[in-house]
């Protein structure tokens, strides 16, 4: 485990038993899983998250149309007297 998210998504625990033979020592880790709420799980997403945004609808044009983009518009002569 590396990162930030084991500081929030893993729990770690460890016994040692003291025996004749010798000790014992369990070491155990579980990754929680996410939650939104907050209440059975870290409330942060993993890094690796990803959310999916549905596109915002657009109208429809009626006819095509085309557009100048980065060109200056010409401006009219100026009408003299």
């Amino acid at each position: 485990h590396s990162g930030d998210p084991i500081n929030d998504y893993v729990d770690t625990a460890v016994r040692h038993v003291l025996l004749r033979q010798g000790v014992l020592g369990i070491k155990v880790k579980i990754m929680l899983p996410w939650d939104p709420s907050g209440k059975i799980g870290p409330k942060r997403p993993l890094p690796d998250h990803v959310s999916v945004v549905e596109p915002k609808d657009e109208a429809v044009p009626a006819h095509p149309y085309s557009e100048q983009k980065g060109a200056k518009p010409t401006e009219p002569p100026a009408a003299q007297a």
